[in-house]
């Protein structure tokens, strides 16, 4: 039962397949990181809108 463990898991270290999962999750973060940074951004230039806009409007 081991020895087929090891060999199972020496096959998949070999396959294209672990290679391929593994640059899918490496694509995977990096479009995190990128959708963290944009809605950072975004989220602050929208917070600065709010403000200006809520600072023109008088109060009652």
């Amino acid at each position: 039962m081991k020895n087929m463990l090891l060999k199972k898991m020496r096959e998949l270290v070999r396959s294209e397949e672990g290679a391929t999962a593994t640059e899918y999750a490496v694509m995977l973060a990096l479009i995190i990181i990128v959708a963290i940074g944009a809605i950072t951004l975004l989220g602050n230039r929208v917070e600065q809108t709010f403000n200006n806009i809520a600072t023109r409007i008088p109060n009652s």
